[in-house]
């Protein structure tokens, strides 16, 4: 009986965190065309650190020290956020779950051609956009195709230490905070939207990783898996068909709190002036717009209320009581 009243309260929590994150979804995919009094990026310069609210003025919720309507740099805001967030997110556990998942289900005991190696050198080259970046796309194709011909005609092999390989990196990105990792590598380099993602991913997919490996060690061992090897399914099948998407389920719980921290995240380098041009509108840069105009507390209410009610939504969202658990 006790526990019923509890149940109403999650059920209402997860109700009211849907119905924020979607109006804020909503809000962030419709910008464009939304009715804004002034668009995104261009100052009034007859209007400096407008109150919201001022009698006879366009700008509903006022403007910051440069003359952008803040009204509409909240809206667009959500959207480079969310925009960016959710895409970091969806891909770090794409690639967490990849890594972990095999690191899970086949340990230290993965052997590939080894003629392999050079496709794996050949992409790392041109991730890392060395010198002749298309060489090293060669180098990939040829090392890819050589795989193939190479498990056709039963190559030489080589052992690949995945697991310690996976626990060694996830451990490495454990050891350094996430925010010191992601300012030293985005002010390090200028980086574009594109290059802050892919720094966001490459820091945020060991917890997705070690979340999987560990699903996968006892998935591994369940009777359907045992079964489906019993038939003679290639080991690469039974992990892509059957393991790997049993073994995803605790990314249910993982994703909002992980789209959480990349929201928080990117609105911190943002405040810091840190990855996303300044002409780009976010949240975290309205913020650092505050510091011009201490006493305009607007610039503080408007994107720190947006934000902390976000993430107490997504928080929200992964609670288990609301997964109904």
């Amino acid at each position: 009986m006790r526990r019923a009243p509890r149940f109403a309260f999650a059920r209402g929590a997860r109700a009211v965190a849907i119905s924020w994150l979607t109006l804020v979804g909503a809000l962030a995919l419709l910008a464009p065309i939304l009715p804004l009094p002034y668009p995104p990026a261009q100052p009034d310069l007859a209007h400096f650190s407008l109150p919201p609210f001022t009698a006879g003025s366009a700008h509903w919720l006022g403007t910051d020290p440069l003359g952008r309507d803040v009204l509409t740099e909240l809206v667009f805001g959500a959207r480079t956020a969310l925009g960016l967030s959710v895409v970091a997110t969806v891909l770090a556990n794409a690639l967490g779950a990849l890594l972990g998942g095999a690191a899970g289900f086949w340990r230290n005991q993965l052997r590939l051609p080894l003629i392999s190696s050079a496709g794996l050198f050949g992409l790392l080259w041109w991730a890392l956009t060395l010198p002749g970046a298309g060489a090293g796309l060669v180098v990939a194709a040829v090392g890819l195709a050589g795989s193939w011909w190479a498990s056709a005609r039963r190559g030489p092999w080589l052992p690949v230490p995945l697991d310690a390989g996976v626990l060694g990196a996830t451990a490495l990105l454990g050891a350094v905070p996430r925010l010191v990792l992601v300012v030293v590598l985005a002010g390090s380099v200028a980086l574009s939207p594109a290059g802050l993602l892919g720094v966001l991913v490459l820091t945020s997919w060991a917890g997705p990783a070690r979340l999987v490996r560990a699903e996968m060690l006892r998935v591994g061992v369940q009777p359907f898996v045992a079964a489906a090897r019993a038939l003679g399914l290639p080991p690469g099948r039974v992990w892509w068909r059957h393991a790997l998407p049993a073994a995803c389920w605790p990314l249910r719980t993982a994703f909002p709190l992980g789209l959480a921290g990349l929201l928080g995240l990117e609105s911190t380098l943002s405040f810091l002036g840190i990855g996303l041009p300044p002409e780009v509108p976010s949240w975290g840069q309205l913020l650092n717009t505050a510091r011009l105009e201490p006493t305009a507390w607007w610039l503080v209410a408007g994107p720190g209320g947006l934000l902390l009610l976000t993430i107490l939504a997504l928080q929200a969202l992964s609670s288990p009581s609301a997964l109904g658990k």
